[in-house]
């Protein structure tokens, strides 16, 4: 009999659950970056394994909010933990959870959904004790359902979290196809791609003042190329010179970045065009958040 598991990775900025739902799910799904806030919206990952179809929402790292765009981010954590079977708080390793872990426990908890405990990032502990001895400190500290190390990285402990997930699997009709691997469209995951090397390439603030919006995103008929048109959104005039950069050389080097990776994602050649606009305070303004909608 066919099942199916929905469940949640939720924890702070930049604990690596973009790195875990991609290790899940196989393939990169999720961007990634060393800087906090990387993912701003509700990410699906999707994985069938025999009888049972994992589902996992990537949510964005849980904060306190200091802007319209951030009170929206938490918003999407709240919705999530009312939508799955169970819940993943990740953690770095360490002796105790912050404040903020505290509080996303006592939410999921309160939802009265399975809570797993996850210590990612395993393989930077120094010993098996040392391992022991954080797991053991931070499953005093709350109610949680099951407690273990993993390394997204590495793909350690990988699978004993999937078996543990799969015991609140729900009998029933897959929801979504076998082969699926996120139910987000393409253009989304293309505006991501570019934001990532947003991320990857300009100064630690400045990412977060920008956004994507996909223009136009189409398949040339009988051609296996797709076109894509991306204006990037900023906040400052100076901050558009500076994703310009000289004679354009560093929005050429985040496009071009993009479009490789845009293109191992969809296995199709892409062309790709982007122009850089100024929308001042956009993450403070409600309708600008919804007009740019993937951000």
């Amino acid at each position: 009999m066919s099942s199916t598991v929905f469940s949640i990775i939720a924890g702070n900025p930049n604990v690596g659950k973009s790195t875990l739902l991609n290790r899940l799910v196989g393939s990169r799904i999720a961007i990634t970056s060393h800087k906090p806030q990387t993912t701003r919206t509700r990410i699906t990952g999707i994985l069938t394994e025999f009888e049972t179809q994992y589902v996992f929402i990537d949510t964005p790292g849980f904060h306190a909010p200091r802007n319209k765009l951030d009170e929206r981010m938490q918003r999407t954590i709240s919705e999530a933990i009312a939508d799955v079977d169970a819940a993943l708080l990740l953690v770095p390793p360490k002796e105790s959870l912050n404040e903020t872990e505290l509080e996303l426990m006592r939410e999921i908890n309160g939802a009265k959904i399975p809570l797993i405990l996850v210590m990612n990032k395993a393989d930077t502990v120094s010993s098996a004790n040392q391992r022991d001895f954080y797991l053991e400190s931070l499953a005093r500290q709350g109610s949680f359902s099951a407690v273990l190390a993993v390394s997204a990285l590495k793909g350690e402990g990988i699978e004993e979290l999937k078996t543990l997930l799969a015991g609140y699997a729900v009998e029933g009709p897959f929801l979504f196809d076998e082969d699926a691997l996120t139910d987000v469209p393409e253009k989304t995951i293309a505006a991501e791609i570019i934001r990532e090397n947003l991320l990857k390439f300009l100064s630690d603030e400045l990412p977060h003042g920008t956004a994507v919006v996909i223009e136009r995103f189409s398949e040339r008929a009988k051609k296996e190329i797709v076109d894509i048109e991306a204006t990037i959104f900023c906040e400052k005039q100076s901050h558009k010179g500076m994703i310009i950069g000289k004679d354009g050389a560093m929005l050429k080097r985040i496009a071009t970045g993009a479009r490789i990776g845009i293109e191992r994602f969809s296995g199709c050649r892409v062309n790709l065009k982007c122009w850089v606009k100024v929308r001042e305070n956009w993450r403070n303004d409600e309708r600008h958040i919804r007009e740019i909608g993937n951000a």
